[in-house]
């Protein structure tokens, strides 16, 4: 099915597959800007923007995340349109997909995903959240009715009415979650063993259907904020590299509000065989699911393949509802979480930074965002990281 053009709040300018395939010179160009500008973070030099390759450049310069694009990552771009896209209160507007052979959610409703037009050119992209469903048992939500939360629901930084709120003036497209695969599973699941499919995990179909839908309406942003909490926060890590496929050369600041990928040895291969989604993590990396189960790696790698990147974690020290679901103490959580922050800042002190937080709550950014950690609160926190203000980690 070929993608039909949405209205476009701005003039089209650039290619929508001009990432897949970006040439090397151009990404060359944008990575050495960056490094230099940098002062050589992470040990990058401008012609090896990854920190890989060899001196002066002599190894090809590969653009980010082709390998997760040879692997398949990217089979669903272009693919899917929505059938209706109906405006709401506040200038909202609700994009609904087919249920026959589209993006859907895990039990078979309808997915849809809204964009709001800001009053500027920087566009926020807003990935919900929402339990998940592994081969040991489902408490995934199943489908966002209108209302809860609905379509962009007025709350934290969803919130333009609040004068405070650093990404009021944004555009926005707000993904809602019901995919229960932290947006990256492919496969028809028979849960119970009856021979009928009982879970359609469709998380990386809904992402690339979306982020077309981004990419239509808002072709040309400034700049993106990439955020997302629980399910997404997970979910923020798949957006990125289908992202780059239609931005390849636009700044993105990532914030991945309690997802932040502590998990136990074996967990993180036996759930993406049962959502099938390997594809998701680049062969070729060994320690991007790490021998302790962590994702560590995982989110060190895409740091050192994007140099246009820059991200934030956010957690509670012994976040309960991810235990929940963990066979740890709440002691060993904590150390873990600890332990991964101070890794990713050393590794990439100029582009990394956490804001963690005593006791076993979970997710600031919509319901949480004035809470107080060292001295500030989420909510400045982020408008430091996007304002050009001291953006330092925190912690209680």
């Amino acid at each position: 099915m070929k993608l039909t053009p949405l209205k476009s709040k701005r003039a089209y300018t650039t290619s929508r597959h001009a990432g897949r395939h970006l040439p090397v010179v151009l990404y060359t160009l944008i990575a050495a800007a960056l490094v230099g500008g940098c002062g050589g973070d992470d040990g990058a030099s401008p012609g090896d923007p990854t920190g890989t390759g060899g001196a002066g450049g002599s190894d090809p310069v590969v653009a980010p995340f082709q390998e997760l694009y040879d692997q398949g990552m990217d089979r669903y771009v272009g693919m899917f349109s929505p059938t209706a896209s109906e405006t709401l209160d506040g200038g909202v507007v609700s994009h609904r997909f087919s249920t026959e052979g589209g993006p859907i959610c895990f039990t078979g409703e309808p997915f849809e995903m809204s964009t709001r037009d800001g009053n500027g050119e920087d566009l926020m992209v807003f990935m919900q959240g929402g339990g998940a469903c592994g081969p040991n048992g489902c408490d995934a939500v199943e489908s966002w009715p209108p209302g809860i939360p609905g379509p962009l629901a007025m709350m934290g930084l969803l919130n333009a009415s609040d004068p405070d709120n650093p990404v009021r003036d944004y555009d926005v497209a707000y993904l809602p979650y019901c995919d229960g695969s932290l947006w990256s599973g492919d496969a028809d699941v028979d849960a119970d063993g009856d021979g009928a499919t009982d879970y359609q995990f469709r998380g990386l179909m809904n992402l690339s259907a979306s982020i077309d839908v981004i990419a239509e309406t808002y072709p040309a942003p400034s700049r993106i904020f990439l955020a997302g909490n629980s399910a997404g926060g997970f979910g923020v890590h798949h957006a990125l590299p289908i992202l780059r496929i239609h931005y390849p050369d636009v700044e993105i600041e990532m914030i991945n509000d309690s997802g932040v990928g502590i998990s136990v040895p074996g967990a993180w291969e036996e759930t993406n065989a049962y959502w099938n989604a390997s594809a998701m993590y680049p062969e070729s990396c060994a320690d991007c699911i790490g021998a302790d189960g962590n994702l560590t790696g995982f989110h060190s790698y895409q740091l050192d393949q994007d140099p246009l990147l820059r991200t934030g974690f956010m957690s509670t020290k012994q976040d309960g509802v991810v235990l929940e679901r963990l066979p740890m103490s709440p002691e060993a959580y904590e150390a873990e979480v600890v332990a991964a922050m101070a890794e990713l800042e050393a590794a990439h002190p100029d582009r990394f930074r956490s804001f963690v937080a005593d006791g076993d709550g979970h997710t600031f950014i919509l319901r949480d965002i004035d809470r107080e950690v060292g001295g500030t609160t989420p909510r400045r926190w982020i408008e430091d990281l996007l304002n050009g203000g001291a953006w330092v980690s925190v912690s209680d």
